[in-house]
């Protein structure tokens, strides 16, 4: 999906450094920099979606969580790979482990066509909030979205017996029309509000040629998770991920319609790194984050 993103070292004072120095090395200094001098901001809470460092955890899951948590996510979302949503560990060891490190799992992506009840049963018995859906792809008919939403709903009835929510994560293939018919349209409202909410990747959005805020406020209270992940352009006229406020998307306008429409969830992704590590990413995410204000 992604290539090359556009460098993000600071020029001015920073420039002759930049030149004598190698990227990485730059990379780092930069980082660092901003951790330190950003002040508080409006987000008293945020989260990480650890796909974001997603190498480092299959490493060494405790070190890297440890890590996250220094940086400043109070909140995690995990998703189901190799290891698992718990990575290696059982629910409850996950559970103590976040809460030794002060952080806590709030959701997790997850294949939804397997023991879905066992892992419904499981994320509530650590008082998680959010099972959610990642990704279906693109389709070749509307049906099959009609589908979906039945599915969802289904999911949604199980988490809702267990006392947690069940939602579905868009990309970008949901807002391209298919028999005249919009897929998230008809996800959004053939699925019961009452089951089933939604998680805006915001970056999908945008890469869909959508403005996240009318679909906020056209479905007020349906989006109840984000991912809040920037996009910048490459050179050959595609779009990836970038440290958050290095790229094209309005936060501070977006974040504040979210919150006025019944946002709960802020969660940090990034996809693609150039001159620097995903934790460094991490970091310099979380900086932005700690600074954030609201339109």
């Amino acid at each position: 999906m992604s290539t090359n993103r556009r460098t993000f070292l600071k020029m001015g004072g920073l420039s002759a450094l930049a030149m004598a120095a190698p990227v990485k090395k730059m990379a780092t200094n930069v980082l660092n920099e901003m951790a330190e001098n950003y002040a508080a901001g409006d987000l008293q809470k945020f989260g990480l979606q650890l796909w974001t460092v997603k190498e480092d955890m299959a490493k060494d899951p405790k070190q890297t969580l440890k890590a996250v948590a220094s940086f400043g996510y109070k909140q995690l979302e995990s998703f189901e790979g190799k290891m698992g949503m718990f990575w290696g560990m059982t629910n409850k060891e996950f559970k103590k482990y976040c809460d030794s490190i002060g952080t806590k799992i709030i959701s997790s992506h997850c294949d939804i066509n397997t023991n879905f009840e066992q892992k419904a049963a499981q994320a509530a018995e650590i008082g998680m909030d959010y099972l959610i859906c990642p990704y279906k792809g693109p389709q070749k008919d509307i049906d099959a979205f009609k589908k979906f939403a039945e599915q969802f709903n289904k999911c949604g009835e199980i988490c809702k017996k267990n006392g947690i929510r069940f939602a579905y994560h868009n990309h970008d293939y949901s807002f391209k029309p298919i028999d005249g018919q919009v897929p998230q349209v008809v996800m959004m409202n053939d699925t019961d509000p009452n089951l089933v909410d939604f998680e805006m990747d915001i970056y999908w959005v945008v890469a869909a040629g959508e403005n996240p805020q009318e679909w906020l406020r056209k479905y007020s209270h349906r989006f109840k998770l984000c991912h809040v992940k920037d996009l910048t352009s490459t050179a050959n006229g595609g779009h990836e991920s970038c440290i958050l406020g290095k790229g094209t998307i309005d936060y501070p306008a977006i974040l504040k319609t979210a919150k006025d429409n019944g946002m709960k969830y802020y969660i940090v992704e990034q996809e693609a790194f150039t001159g620097t590590t995903p934790l460094e990413s991490a970091k310099a995410d979380a900086a932005y984050m700690k600074a954030f204000k609201f339109a």
